[in-house]
């Protein structure tokens, strides 16, 4: 039942449209001022609030400005019995669906609460379509790395020079190649994901390209190939380290000609694609290992992104971890939380193996878990037992002694300055350096005091 509040200091008004609004089947609520319908508009939804302009404490048009820094859905129809064309002007300019005078005209009011309640409810399903609409994430983080990578984002996008997008499993390599699709003329058209890992090499031709009828046991009908289907938009070629040998020299073809041919027909069939992959191999070892094409890489790697792991960018995980906090609460339509400085600390000290991925499967855990606020001992108890490496983990991530000297360095440093609570000075002492050489080293590793306000 469509819910209405009523505001005017005028008792007889209130009870008049009371009756008149009940009788048609509407629940209604009464306000005897401004101040009294802020607190009810707080309280509880109403689709409609018919509001009295003047009023003593808060008048209606400062309620109605009220009610949309609040991002209230509710319907705004002024009453009043003194109207000008300027009170009309400023209230239809902050929000008002309508303005009526007083004595209202029985016939204009139920009208015109029908007509805005047609307009509530076509905001509110507006709204719930926008949830069911995938969004793409923000890249978020604020160290070199990351602002170079929307750097180089914003230069590229609006090409169509091909992009080879590198780095470890869940750093975001598919998010790199939406927000590619997103800032570029193509961006109307698809944006066509291939996971080629995750196709057997004897489909993968056929994933790709398509097939005829026939073309082998099972092919009952013709496919549609995901070339024709990213026409005119984006194709993802992710992992394409994986992709066979056969499937690569048919890729080249159709990047050279900008055609393809399905599997089991001879038709050459025209295609507008702007391909963009990503791997998490060297392909240059895997070409001289022969298990990639030297001339195809080339034709992909016009542009070279590396999305670095988390661990080369520690100091992103407070503001990604804040970020994801209210992200995941949001989806799951979870009250927010917030997180200490000392859980946020714990993050960091915390070796990230699965990259963003897996911190946002922390977060989403330590979401269900913990209470309002999120401590030192949560992550500890509900991150920690999954997110330490064993110690031949952590050694296989460098290939020479200074990156893992430069690492440990980096992790003794930011311990001594939790534990110390940013004291430089007492950090200094305990690490027996100049407060000068303190300081080269907080620049150089990007440590950033954490402020969780």
């Amino acid at each position: 039942m469509p819910a209405i509040l009523i505001v005017d200091d005028e008792k007889s008004i209130r009870n008049t449209l009371r009756e008149i609004l009940e009788f048609e089947g509407y629940q209604v609520e009464l306000a005897v001022d401004g101040l009294d319908a802020l607190e009810k508009l707080k309280a509880s939804n109403f689709d409609i609030v018919l509001c009295d302009v003047k009023m003593p404490k808060m008048d209606g048009i400062e309620l109605l400005e009220q009610a949309k820094n609040l991002r209230l859905d509710a319907q705004f129809i002024m009453i009043s019995g003194h109207l000008t064309i300027e009170t009309a002007v400023e209230a239809t300019r902050k929000g008002a669906f309508d303005f009526i005078e007083k004595p209202p005209d029985l016939n204009r009011l139920l009208i015109t609460v029908r007509n805005a309640l047609d307009k509530s409810k076509l905001v509110h399903e507006t709204k719930q379509l926008k949830k069911k609409v995938p969004k793409i994430r923000e890249i978020v983080g604020e160290s070199e790395s990351i602002k170079q990578i929307r750097e180089t984002i914003a230069k590229v996008a609006p090409t169509e020079a091909r992009v080879l997008i590198t780095g470890s499993n869940g750093t975001g390599k598919e998010l790199v190649a939406r927000w590619i699709h997103e800032l570029s003329p193509r961006a109307s058209g698809p944006f066509v994901e291939v996971n080629c890992a995750a196709i057997p090499s004897e489909l993968i031709e056929s994933e790709l390209f398509g097939h005829e009828k026939g073309a082998f046991t099972n092919a009952y009908k013709q496919r549609i190939g995901k070339f024709e289907q990213a026409d005119n938009g984006t194709l993802f070629l992710d992992e394409i380290g994986d992709m066979s040998l056969s499937a690569q020299a048919k890729v080249l073809r159709a990047l050279q000609e900008n055609k393809i041919t399905r599997v089991g027909g001879d038709k050459l069939i025209p295609v507008n694609v702007r391909v963009i992959a990503a791997t998490n191999k060297d392909l240059r070892k895997e070409i001289e290992q022969n298990n990639f094409r030297e001339d195809l890489y080339h034709r992909l790697s016009v542009i070279v992104i590396h999305v670095p792991s988390l661990q080369e960018r520690i100091t992103d995980i407070p503001i990604l971890a804040k970020h994801l906090l209210a992200e995941i609460c949001q989806e799951h339509n979870m009250p927010p939380k917030t997180i200490t400085a000392g859980a946020l600390n714990a993050l960091m000290r915390l070796n990230w193996t699965g990259n963003v991925r897996e911190l946002r499967n922390v977060i989403e855990r330590l979401i269900i878990f913990c209470d309002k606020e999120i401590t030192e001992a949560d992550v500890l108890q509900y991150a920690a037992p999954y997110s330490t490496p064993k110690p031949s983990t952590l050694y296989d991530q460098f290939t020479t002694l200074q990156e893992f000297r430069n690492y440990m360095e980096r992790e003794f440093i930011l311990h001594k300055l939790i534990k110390n609570n940013w004291n430089i000075s007492k950090t200094a002492e305990e690490l027996d350096i100049q407060r000068t050489h303190l300081y080269n080293k907080i620049e150089k590793y990007g440590f950033q005091r954490i402020d969780t306000n």
